[in-house]
């Protein structure tokens, strides 16, 4: 049944769920690499879309911006719509030096400054990380098809503006900051989903330098091919 915050029916979404962060990214997502795409909700302007890929159901939901935009729709595909796998496709700002604007980091740890799951777990310091079988399929896939992967720990900050803490990671080798991997990955261990991240980099924060608006929208598409490779790995996407 329909939820406050997504209109579909029952069955709309299938079991494997890409997540970008931007609306419009995902309806690029859904028009240039699925077959059919079909839309299934567009409440409060987040459009999503399921289709076929490969002869395989899957579908396509933006996030919004955050940790707790992402828990309310990550945490609705779970309980509600019976999705099994979500594969986060976002962006990141790079921490370390030779990480130039398109390289795809899988996050194989996510820090985070959120309290969320301290509610969960009162005095647990809990450590989010991905579910291995898409990790390691994202890997595979990367690769049998020589692509650039890059694999280690991102920061999930509840802050957008506030950096210090990301800075201060980049010493013990976290790669990128970004606000949502943390987030997905908690949720998918309290809702036993299966959920990985994998972020492009966007921001250049050693040098510094920025991609603009046009450039985070379009330049997805590696990440999404590897993201449609790991969700649909093994018994899923039938």
């Amino acid at each position: 049944m329909p939820t406050p915050h997504l209109a579909a029916a029952p069955g709309d979404f299938a079991p494997v769920v890409l997540m970008p962060g931007d609306p419009r990214r995902a309806r690029r997502i859904a028009e240039e690499l699925f077959d059919d795409p079909r839309l299934v909700t567009e409440v409060r302007g987040n459009t999503g879309f399921t289709g076929l890929y490969g002869g395989r159901r899957v579908s396509v939901l933006a996030s919004g911006m955050g940790g707790p935009s992402l828990a309310i729709y990550a945490t609705e595909l779970a309980r509600f719509y019976g999705v099994r796998r979500i594969v986060r496709v976002g962006t990141a700002g790079g921490l370390q030096p030779g990480m130039p604007f398109g390289t795809v980091v899988a996050a194989s740890v996510a820090h985070t400054d959120s309290a969320m799951t301290s509610h969960w777990v009162p005095g647990v310091s809990f450590g989010a990380a991905p579910a291995f079988p898409l990790l390691r399929a994202a890997v595979e896939a990367a690769e049998r098809d020589d692509i650039p992967l890059r694999v280690g720990a991102v920061f999930s900050s509840e802050t957008f503006y506030a950096d210090s803490s990301a800075t201060r990671l980049a010493p013990y080798g976290t790669l990128a900051v970004e606000m949502e991997a943390a987030t997905l990955y908690a949720i998918g261990a309290k809702e036993q989903v299966e959920t990985l991240a994998l972020v492009t980099i966007t921001d250049d924060l050693v040098s510094p330098s920025f991609a603009s608006p046009e450039e985070r929208e379009t330049g997805f598409g590696t990440a999404a091919r590897l993201a449609l490779a790991a969700g649909l790995s093994g018994e899923y996407g039938a």
